[in-house]
């Protein structure tokens, strides 16, 4: 089959890889029809990850299923699934809670695994033309039959949880103020979830002009960062209190408020100054304990400056943790289905998958729009 495979930084291929096969008796096999790549992907796109060539990309996945294990009892060939990013097995004591992102079945000695992420266990990736999903009755999502809400749909995977679950973290009521630090569609999804749960005010920092105007087009008030300090901006906004919620869709490579260099704590600390006293964060942005790239010792293993005594000072709360997808998806589903959710305005681009090593490029570099890519594996070239 085809696939995208890692093979340096700044560099994927799509190369034949070997088909995967049914392992174990609740296995399926899903013929990939969309597949989101990722910023956490471009993590390990720019080298910044522990990821050895070969790699399989892609964690954002939707299909149909081609083939069932013996043991699978709720799937039959054809329905149309999608599947959380996290790959869990349902019964430890973490999927038991439903903590399924930091499952202690799939990948043993880390608690957590995902399809075609470094150190998330020996998942390849569905950025390809089929994808093998283990413990399939636990982790596939059943889709009404059909192509309606494709775009929409995909997004389930992975960044429509995610930036809902930034709110949960952060506790996100009705009635209240909520800055939403990055705009990519980690941020965007977050700023739109924090809408869906009747926030009265939602601000947005960034600086590429094309995702500010898809947060004002969400709804959000546009912050760039560049202008000058974003959380005295806001302030100007709250009458000079602050917003009572604030989310990092950022993560270990923010960029320094001249947008010159990184500054790993920057968001974590410009939160702390951003939320009113007694507020709460929430912090679904990937940090990591060991980072190549880091600007500085510490922050290569995971070490940051955060103003601790500055938070404590305002007695602050914070939620951190990547998403359990399963936690949400069902019900984020059945809001698409309603008509109460559209996430896929977060979508800039659908292309087939030879694209795949343009595309990385082009998001990359946020440049040409690119805010959000899905991948249709099957589709010929564009000419």
């Amino acid at each position: 089959m085809k696939a995208v495979v890692y093979e340096k930084p700044f560099s994927v291929a799509v190369r034949d890889v070997d088909d995967p096969q049914i392992q174990h008796p609740n296995d399926v096999l899903v013929r990939v029809t969309s597949t989101a790549i990722c910023g956490s992907d471009l993590h390990m796109y720019e080298g910044r990850t522990a990821a050895e060539p070969g790699i399989v990309f892609g964690h954002e996945n939707l299909g149909i299923v081609e083939e069932t294990g013996s043991g699978v009892t709720s799937l039959s060939k054809g329905d149309r699934v999608v599947m959380p990013f996290n790959v869990a097995c349902g019964f430890c004591k973490n999927c038991l809670a439903g903590e399924t992102g930091f499952c202690l079945t799939v990948n043993p000695g880390f608690a957590g695994g995902a399809y075609g992420y470094v150190a998330m266990g020996p998942y390849k990736g569905g950025q390809a033309e089929l994808l093998r999903v283990p413990f399939a009755d636990f982790n596939c999502l059943k889709l009404p039959p059909g192509e309606q809400f494709e775009t929409d749909f995909v997004l389930l995977a992975d960044i429509f949880p995610t930036g809902y679950h930034g709110c949960e973290l952060a506790q996100v009521s009705p009635g209240e103020s909520v800055a939403v630090y990055g705009a990519g569609p980690v941020g965007l999804m977050a700023a739109y979830s924090a809408l869906l749960r009747g926030a009265s005010k939602v601000f947005c920092v960034d600086r590429v002009p094309e995702r500010l105007a898809k947060a004002e087009q969400a709804g959000a008030i546009s912050i760039d960062f560049t202008k000058g300090d974003p959380a005295e901006q806001i302030k100007e906004h709250t009458q000079g209190e602050g917003t009572d919620k604030g989310v990092d869709a950022v993560g270990y490579q923010a960029q320094a408020h001249d947008a010159s260099h990184e500054e790993p704590a920057v968001v974590l600390n410009a939160l702390v100054e951003t939320v009113r006293p007694t507020g709460r964060l929430g912090v679904p942005g990937l940090y990591v304990p060991s980072d190549p790239g880091a600007p500085d010792e510490h922050a290569k293993h995971g070490q940051l400056l955060v103003s601790i005594g500055r938070m404590f000072e305002k007695g602050q709360k914070v939620g951190t943790g990547q998403c359990n997808v399963k936690r949400y998806n069902r019900q984020l589903r059945d809001l698409i289905i309603a008509g109460r959710a559209r996430p896929s305005f977060v979508v800039s681009h659908e292309l087939p998958l030879d694209q795949a090593p343009q595309a990385y490029e082009k998001f990359d570099k946020r440049v040409e729009g690119y805010t959000k890519v899905v991948l249709h594996p099957g589709h010929a070239l564009a000419a």
